[in-house]
């Protein structure tokens, strides 16, 4: 598949994904769960299985939301009018959410409630991790952040316009993480004028406003800047 058409997948999907944001409430819910589940994970410490399992539970609860509005829109495509069989249907991909919901929300506290037992009878403490393991959780959660900035602000298509520019959060996010991996200031310095170059680039081609833009890298550039403080 030629790049530009896959890249077209790819902007199709994802509006996709800011579409379900924009428009269902359960899903944006779902959205800050798991930001708040993955932070609370690290924040813990939990060993990498378990942290696999806890992503594997948020990525089906995700999954399962946007089939069920997807399933939902086409019911009411092909079925306007009240239909008994299309309320069964509807019926029947809402509680396919619920299982997977309900399936994580017991494995969410198998895993946590002994670290949060841990925490009454030890004290609190933030776990520490290597700066691949932060690097990693800052792209998802600036990912994570963009979908749920972009579900109030954005508008346009999610790889061509919208208010945060993604590609400017996740250029500054890896910048940022550079810079505290390597604590080279020859590797941060060039990393930072690709970061630039790239959002310029999306100002250049008319696709983000400075204004997006800005937002953006700030964005990306802060979150990870804080994640590496309270984690590394």
């Amino acid at each position: 598949m030629p790049f530009t058409q896959w890249l077209k997948s790819a902007n199709f999907a994802i509006e996709g994904i800011l579409h379900g944001a924009r428009t269902q409430r359960h899903l944006r819910s779902h959205f800050f769960s798991a930001a708040a589940v993955l932070i609370a994970a690290y924040i813990l410490g939990v060993t990498r299985m378990e942290f696999i399992l806890l992503s594997l539970a948020v990525i089906i609860v995700l999954a399962a939301e946007m089939l069920n509005s997807a399933i939902e829109a086409v019911v009411d495509l092909l079925s306007p009018d009240y239909s008994e069989k299309a309320r069964i249907a509807k019926d029947i991909a809402a509680g396919a959410v619920f299982i997977s919901a309900f399936g994580a929300a017991v494995l969410g506290y198998i895993i946590l409630f002994p670290y949060l037992a841990n925490t009454f009878s030890g004290g609190f403490h933030i776990a520490r991790h290597s700066k691949a393991d932060i690097s990693l959780i800052s792209l998802i959660l600036v990912l994570i952040f963009v979908i749920i900035a972009k579900s109030y602000l954005g508008k346009g298509h999610p790889l061509s316009g919208g208010m945060p520019s993604g590609h400017s959060a996740l250029a500054f996010s890896i910048w940022v993480a550079i810079t505290f991996s390597t604590e080279n200031f020859l590797a941060s310095f060039l990393c930072f004028i690709l970061a630039v170059l790239i959002a310029h680039s999306r100002v250049a081609a008319k696709v983000h406003s400075t204004a997006e833009v800005v937002a953006g890298g700030l964005m990306g550039a802060a979150l990870t800047f804080l994640l590496f403080k309270l984690f590394s």
